[in-house]
């Protein structure tokens, strides 16, 4: 820098000059720049090797929490082969304290429009660089999984993860644990038979392995029937791309232009769709021509079922129909004996930033997913976050019962949330229904535009989505919501109706998701018509694409500008969201939580007004106004002298 103070005393300079460099000095500390030298900066923060002692697998420690609580005793039926493969796990790798408060304090810093770093989003890379582990640690963990026969097959860019495989045999000598065969309610699983334990000098970098067994997540969608479907109202309703646009008015920013044009929303899968399929549903509906890139992570594990396919169907079609101008990145791997697919997709997408917006609509509870899941998908997220990526999550279909299917007739296993949603890094998106039975003439038309097939009239009011047993239909089928088990309530989540738990509390924001008015799609040539909130995720999605062409940037973790919009709504602001006030998400044998004003654990802030969120979306940003001024408009200075000038800074809120 001496060099610009050089150039000042030797030459003319312009008050405006000056001020350019002021800014620029201001801004030397921020990303793309020098190394800062502040240790208070969370950008000072740098991986050290910390594995400094010898490798001893006789010296270990034991990773507590990752025993699938299925896998017990009573469902043992033996060992598997010494040969049995163990593909594509994950180890998580830790950063050290002071990288992690670091990380903390910067993704805070992010969503700070007072901040240098606001909206300052990191590349995998720099994020590796600064939070992620050291290659000398790298290195060492790569080593000692080859020294037991592993094959390691990834290390991920942002460097907290490892991607390897092996056989059983090499698993128990590397883990101290067997893999053993399960039955359990008919179906034969895999799994390791007790905790994971490593060497002592691994233990400040290995934070485990995401999982030793095939018990899959949950997808999380309801309802699904073959339909031949009168549009208009006939007991039950569907849902097609125009009737959402209406309801949710996404007509004024549709007419803006705002289209997805020029964005992109990544689809977390584990099964391959019939691109066909996709192109019959947009042409079906009126939407443009518009296929989706199909991305395989790993071997193609095609369409293995029908279930899985209607997963996927849905997934990549609405959030297509929602954003229709948008590229859906969809990124498809296949689950093996250890892994589950989705937890490769999602790591995929955030290590390789797929996209501004992404939807994973598949789940299961805290208490399930086991410490080492957890920790994977809380960090995963905030690595998404840093990127400037909205993670969109469903909220579940069993109601306030998280850890039971919603297909069970009886809640089990108490309360609970979905893991990957409890994080306070995505945004949780929840379930509601339409209120029309009364009079559905009031708001479906008894035709349907030639165009898209649309009748549906105007906005509709909404209630809780619940279709469980407990309301007149089967099973548990209702929006997924409650507090935390792991997380505390985050800086972010305040408002009117918030509980004062000090716990993270789901869902965020919520869409329709009842099969009374489902969402129809195309599977296989036919047409179908789904609920869950496995639909309200992709659309969000969608929506965040639009708001992210609007904005013209990355958001981030939306739930920092979410609740702001909600109280400024309350306090007169521009009318975002619909507040969901009846209603509750308790299920058979299960009192889970009631709808109220303001936020509430059965629908979160409530379900939108598209265009005005879009719209609307930097009211809940106070920016500080730049200004600067100098004394005189230029100086003299003479070489061998020195001169002074007054600059004057100011800051001021714009509200």
């Amino acid at each position: 820098m001496s060099c610009i103070w050089d150039l000042l005393r030797r030459q003319r300079a312009s008050s405006f000059v000056i001020l350019l460099i002021f800014v620029w000095l201001l801004s030397f500390n921020t990303l793309g720049n020098a190394q800062p030298a502040d240790p208070a900066d969370p950008l000072y923060a740098q991986p050290k090797d910390r594995i400094t002692s010898f490798i001893d697998d006789e010296q270990r420690v034991t990773l507590r929490g990752d025993v699938h609580p299925l896998a017990m005793a009573e469902h043992d039926i033996g060992s598997v082969a010494p040969d049995y493969p163990m593909q594509r796990m994950i180890l998580t790798l830790l950063p050290d304290p002071d990288q992690q408060a670091a990380l903390d304090q910067f993704v805070e810093a992010q969503q700070n429009p007072e901040s240098p770093y606001y909206h300052q989003w990191l590349t995998p890379e720099q994020y590796a660089d600064r939070f992620g582990v050291s290659e000398g640690d790298v290195a060492q963990v790569t080593a000692w999984l080859q020294g037991h026969g592993m094959e390691v097959e990834e290390v991920t860019a942002g460097r907290r993860s490892i991607i390897f495989s092996g056989t059983a045999a090499q698993v128990q000598a590397a883990f101290h644990t067997a893999i053993h065969v399960y039955s359990v309610n008919g179906e034969i699983h895999h799994a390791n038979v007790k905790d994971p334990e490593i060497p002592v000098a691994l233990a400040q970098v290995v934070g485990g392995v995401v999982s030793l067994h095939d018990f899959r997540k949950k997808p999380m969608h309801s309802f699904v029937n073959k339909v031949t479907p009168d549009f208009t109202y006939s007991g039950s309703h569907y849902l097609g791309p125009g009737d959402f646009a209406t309801i949710y008015d996404l007509g004024p920013a549709y007419g803006q232009s705002i289209t997805g044009s020029g964005q992109a929303v990544a689809i977390v899968a584990r099964s391959n769709v019939k691109m066909s399929d996709v192109v019959s549903f947009r042409s079906f509906f009126g939407l443009p021509a518009n296929n989706p890139t199909i991305i395989v992570n790993g071997t193609d594990p095609g369409i293995w079922n029908s279930d899985e396919e209607t997963e996927a169907d849905l997934d990549i079609e609405w959030s297509g129909a929602v954003a229709k101008n948008a590229t859906i990145d969809f990124v498809v791997s296949q689950s093996t004996n250890s892994t589950d697919g989705v937890d490769l997709s999602a790591q995929y997408i955030v290590n390789h930033n797929t996209a501004p917006a992404m939807s994973t609509s598949f789940g299961l509870c805290e208490q399930w997913e086991g410490s080492s899941g957890n920790s994977f998908f809380n960090n995963l997220w905030e690595q998404a976050a840093s990127e400037g990526i909205t993670a969109f999550i469903s909220a579940g279909d069993s109601g306030a019962a998280g850890c039971d299917s919603g297909s069970e007739s009886t809640a089990q296993y108490g309360l609970g949330v979905n893991a990957l949603c409890s994080s306070p890094y995505d945004v949780c998106v929840g379930g509601t229904e339409f209120n029309d039975s009364s009079n559905p003439s009031l708001y479906w038309s008894s035709t349907n535009a030639s165009d898209t097939q649309a009748s549906a009239l105007s906005y509709i009011p909404e209630v809780v989505w619940n279709e469980s047993g407990a309301n007149g239909g089967g099973g548990l089928w209702a929006g997924g919501g409650g507090a935390s088990t792991i997380y505390s309530k985050p800086s972010w989540q305040t408002g009117t109706g918030v509980p004062n738990d000090g716990k993270r509390d789901v869902p965020d924001v919520s869409l329709t998701a009842s099969g009374h008015d489902g969402y129809l799609i195309y599977q296989e040539g036919s047409m179908y018509v789904v609920g869950g909130t496995s639909a309200s995720s992709p659309s969000f999605a969608g929506l965040m694409a639009l708001v992210v062409q609007n904005a013209n940037a990355r958001q981030g973790n939306a739930n920092s500008t979410f609740y702001p919009l909600a109280a400024k709504q309350t306090a007169g602001g521009a009318a975002v969201f619909h507040d969901i006030t009846s209603g509750n998400n308790s299920v058979p044998g299960l009192t889970g939580y009631n709808a109220t004003v303001g936020y509430d654990q059965a629908s979160g802030l409530g379900s939108v007004d598209a265009s005005v969120m879009i719209n609307h979306w930097s009211d809940a940003s106070t920016v500080p106004t730049f200004h600067a001024a100098l004394s005189s408009s230029s100086m003299q200075v003479i070489p061998g002298s020195t001169a002074s000038d007054t600059l004057t800074v100011t800051l001021q809120r714009r509200d």
